[in-house]
């Protein structure tokens, strides 16, 4: 079993930023990779960026290219997502997750494990 707990969330101004962290405990976490994803009120749930187990690979949504950034600490088991520029339209809960694989991937479906999210607010 392997436990998610997402911190960093609230209310921000358009241009702003908010550095979001996920701490796991209950399995190893350096050999596996993580990512985050982000569900706005009445839309899917949406790939936000993923992170491999060394840290060496990332990918993002090209709606946050070049404004967010996927991190983590293999000594403290957290991931962080540090969002800059936000924009009323990165209002949503957000989500961090674990799968049992070593390298990045895009596909919710490939995560095995989720956090309860946390809430991020842009106001405009």
């Amino acid at each position: 079993q392997v436990q998610l707990v997402e911190s960093g969330g609230g209310l921000v101004q358009a241009g702003g930023s908010l550095r979001l962290s996920c701490a796991v405990s209950g399995r190893t976490f350096s050999g596996y990779a993580m990512g985050w994803f982000r569900q706005a009120p009445g839309k899917e749930r949406e790939f936000v960026a993923s992170i491999s187990w060394s840290g060496g690979r990332t990918l993002y949504a090209d709606s946050v290219k070049g404004r967010f950034t996927i991190s983590r600490d293999n000594a403290k088991n957290t991931v962080y997502l540090q969002m800059n520029s936000l924009k009323p339209e990165d209002t949503a809960v957000y989500y961090c997750a674990w799968r049992r694989a070593s390298y990045a991937n895009t596909a919710p479906r490939e995560y095995d494990y989720w956090g309860q999210g946390t809430h991020v607010t842009v106001s405009s």
